[in-house]
């Protein structure tokens, strides 16, 4: 029997979230698997008690530089302790000296992200700015110290094995319908009540907390240019955070684009939402008409692939990575252009066609996501590393 042990310490938002919660059921189901977890105890409460799973609950000291002390230190001997035979690191860095043969999953472009490091010069958050290089470091060391490494995206594995001069092998992250849209329960009054504010409004939509390189400026610069075209009709923009200085995201700051909304006079098409629970996603997205994303860097951006399989088209960023996850299922701009941004948009508004069209090709394009294939092949990747032990099976 295989034992796995997943490193999920850095699961607290985003991407990091989604995939824990799709692949502890993928993992449970499997009677030929045993799996560890080390996790957080807030994630641990919502994860239920799943078969063939064990979880480690860990309380690292705040901070990814700590974080990544601590892992280096005290890990190794919790994985031998557990008898694992593989160890996968899910968030971006390696174990410089793993017990066991280790499968690293790498899935932040920050790292190689030059328009990052502009925009933060930009700024001036030169902290940040200096962080990003630190741990970037850390991350392209982390290639060499893995036996293997995993992005999600053929993109992202070419620029990683680019940038690190190692090999890295892409596997889709997924998409489970069963998950997703297991919740038929209605959206919390507080919620639902502001999207029926919107009733009648084009109701464009972009699921992300608030941070840099997910670009919010250039969409709340096209607001503007797509309601002055719009005729009579009013345009609405749901966001899933807060653009308020005390619920920032981290270290990005967000007063800079509050001010923009003020200046833009765009306050009554803003609709902050929050963030939405996962389970209640579904109801969000289907209740908008476009699902909208100006971001700079990806590496996957699950809200493309549950974008489509809620039925929306979709107008995105023209990165080689959005073109990968969607192909025919949006159309595209430059990723610095309102003015590209609102023409594309108001396409897909004025045309019946080209709405029928994205959304047709998006929901066949969704299906080719699936978490038991990533899940398949990352079993596949460990079998193969535990039955050549690669002379990695290293002394306690």
């Amino acid at each position: 029997m295989m034992h796995l042990f997943l490193n999920c310490l850095a699961a607290s938002a985003g991407s990091g979230l989604t995939y824990v919660r799709n692949i502890v059921p993928q993992f449970s189901g499997r009677p030929e698997l045993r799996a560890t977890l080390a996790i957080s105890p807030q994630l641990r409460k919502e994860l239920g008690s799943p078969s063939n799973i064990l979880f480690v609950e860990v309380e690292v000291p705040a901070g990814a530089a700590a974080r990544f002390c601590w892992e280096q230190a005290f890990l190794p001997g919790i994985i031998r302790k557990t008898g694992a035979d593989v160890l996968l690191s899910a968030g971006n860095f390696a174990l410089r000296k793993s017990p066991v043969p280790q499968i690293l999953l790498s899935g932040n472009s920050l790292y190689t992200s030059p328009d990052f490091y502009s925009d933060l010069r930009a700024r001036g958050a030169h902290r940040m700015w200096l962080d990003t290089r630190i741990r970037g470091f850390f991350a392209r060391r982390s290639v060499h110290w893995a036996d293997c490494t995993v992005a999600p995206s053929k993109d992202f594995a070419d620029t990683l094995s680019v940038w690190t001069g190692g090999k890295v092998v892409s596997i889709y992250h997924g998409f489970d319908p069963e998950v997703f849209f297991r919740n038929h329960i209605s959206l919390p009054s507080a919620i639902q009540g502001k999207i029926d504010s919107g009733k009648g409004a084009l109701r464009l939509i972009f699921v992300s907390h608030y941070n840099y390189y997910r670009n919010f400026e250039t969409l709340l610069r096209a607001l503007p240019c797509i309601q002055e075209r719009l005729g009579g009709r009013t345009v609405q923009l749901f966001l899933t955070c807060k653009l308020a200085s005390d619920e920032h995201s981290g270290a990005h700051r967000t007063e800079t684009v509050a001010a923009m909304v003020r200046q833009l006079g765009i306050s009554n098409q803003i609709v902050e939402l929050g963030a939405v629970p996962y389970h209640l996603l579904q109801h969000v997205i289907r209740a908008c008409d476009i699902y909208v994303t100006p971001a700079y860097t990806e590496t996957f951006a699950h809200p493309l692939v549950e974008a489509m399989a809620c039925g929306l088209p979709i107008v995105a960023s023209d990165l080689p990575v959005h073109r990968e996850v969607c192909g025919n299922a949006a159309v595209y701009f430059p990723r610095f252009s309102p003015q590209l941004l609102a023409d594309r948009v108001l396409q897909v508004e004025q045309s019946s066609v080209l709405r029928k069209q994205l959304v047709e090709c998006g929901s066949k394009r969704w299906r080719d996501f699936s978490w038991r294939e990533h899940v398949d092949r990352i079993v596949a990747l460990a079998q193969s590393l535990k039955a050549s032990n690669m002379g990695y099976r290293r002394a306690a």
